[in-house]
């Protein structure tokens, strides 16, 4: 569970619990130490005493000469009788506790006789506690004190790693006029990770760059071929041509639409910086399903397919002509491609819209996985390369857009986009 924590927690709680460790084992030392010295020299004094009321007060018939707080006892002196509690207990050194009262008792046995010193320990007992809540002090002062140390410390080992973290998460280092992260950071484990920073970023850059250029390069020079291929399919459909010849210019003028459309959505995802928003609207909803409809229905009644187009709610917003239509567009050939028989629906709503198809469907298990680039569904068809998925995701994530795919029942699929957040 601590490696889950924070690394500012973790150092916090290290600090803690070895200064909680040292100061516990001083705090028990100093305890032990005390009550060990307590008991040599508590021995040495009583066992002093004793021989001198032993070998000098009562061999000169005098009382033993002790002060008010230790009193002797002899188990055959009746004027010093033995109380029963000291009868069984072990010879030399013993501490006794009766009620509040403590005690220091020192027995010795010579022959059959038994002798006993006891001594109120009131005033060693109050010093003892005194020492015993100076360290129990000291041992809690010194965790609280770890405490704020080890939070100190965290913050200024973390505060340059968690500066490099918001810097290399900001959106500008990828921009290619971005300083060198490792500049501002000593010659440090820390300017290390900001140098490995660097080289990564600057390789992202490289390549991000270069795919930029790639996509605008090739979309911007497709452009001429496209206007020359549409132009000659104009001019063919104007010619009279047998039926299979005008089929044939029809589906190359289609094509070359389609690549047109695609060429446009490329440029401008290509144009498009991390940073900049999407981009603003010049048309309905209503009007790119209408167009869209009319370039694919004929498509799909050529396969013997019915398609409908139906508007359950109105949207009165506004979105990208080229970018709706190109998401729409995917959606719909991908109904084609997958629908042998029954029908393919367009369904408007407030916010967003709906392609339900009939086809075969896609299992639970690969749904995720058809948004991904060159992925394409189990049955394979048309003549695609599994990029139509991948370009709608690619489209509405620049957007803000959501698009997800759900079964139908009994077979069939759909794939629901919704252009403003909450909509349904």
């Amino acid at each position: 569970m601590l490696a889950k924590q924070p690394l500012a927690r973790r150092i916090v709680i290290a600090f803690t619990l070895t200064t909680l460790v040292v100061s516990g084992a001083f705090a028990l030392g100093i305890v032990g130490v005390v009550h060990f010295i307590e008991e040599q020299l508590v021995t040495e004094e009583l066992s002093r005493d004793l021989d001198i009321v032993l070998n000098e007060d009562l061999p000169a018939g005098r009382s033993p000469q002790l002060d008010a707080s230790t009193h002797f006892f002899a188990s055959h002196l009746p004027e010093h009788p033995m109380p029963e509690v000291f009868a069984a207990l072990a010879e030399g050194f013993t501490e006794l506790v009766r009620d509040d009262e403590a005690y220091y008792v020192y027995v010795r046995d010579i022959g059959d006789n038994r002798y006993v010193l006891v001594q109120e320990q009131h005033e060693f007992e109050a010093r003892e506690n005194a020492l015993f809540n100076v360290v129990l002090a000291g041992f809690l002062l010194s965790v609280v004190g770890a405490w704020l140390l080890g939070r100190l410390m965290a913050n200024r080992v973390m505060a340059p790693v968690s500066r490099l973290a918001n810097q290399v998460r900001h959106r500008d280092q990828l921009h290619p006029l971005a300083p060198p992260l490792a500049l501002q950071y000593p010659d440090d484990e820390v300017g290390h990770l900001a140098a490995a920073f660097d080289s990564t970023l600057g390789q992202l850059r490289q390549t991000l760059e270069r795919e930029r250029l790639f996509t605008a390069d090739v979309s911007h020079e497709l452009r001429t071929p496209l206007m020359v291929v549409l132009g000659a399919c104009e001019l063919l459909e104007q010619a009279e041509l047998p039926p299979r010849a005008q089929r044939q210019a029809a589906r190359i003028h289609r094509a070359a639409e389609e690549m047109q459309d695609l060429v446009e959505t490329f440029l401008m995802l290509a144009r498009a910086r991390p940073q900049q928003a999407s981009f603003a609207g010049n048309t309905s909803l209503k009007s790119v399903a209408a167009e869209q409809s009319e370039r694919w229905a004929p498509l799909l009644a050529e396969k013997g397919l019915a398609f409908e187009l139906q508007v359950e709610e109105e949207d009165s917003a506004v979105y990208n002509h080229t970018l709706l239509g190109a998401v729409m567009s995917n959606l719909l050939r991908n109904a084609l491609h997958y629908t042998d028989r029954g029908t393919v629906r367009l369904i408007l709503g407030s916010g967003g819209f709906r392609v339900e198809d009939s086809g075969v469907g896609i299992p639970l298990a690969e749904q995720e996985r058809m948004f991904q680039p060159f992925v394409r569904g189990a049955e394979e068809r048309g003549e695609g390369l599994g990029l139509g998925l991948s370009l709608v995701k690619r489209i509405c994530a620049h957007q803000g857009w959501d698009v997800g795919v759900t079964p139908r029942q009994p077979q069939g699929s759909c794939f629901e986009v919704r252009l403003q957040p909450g909509a349904a």
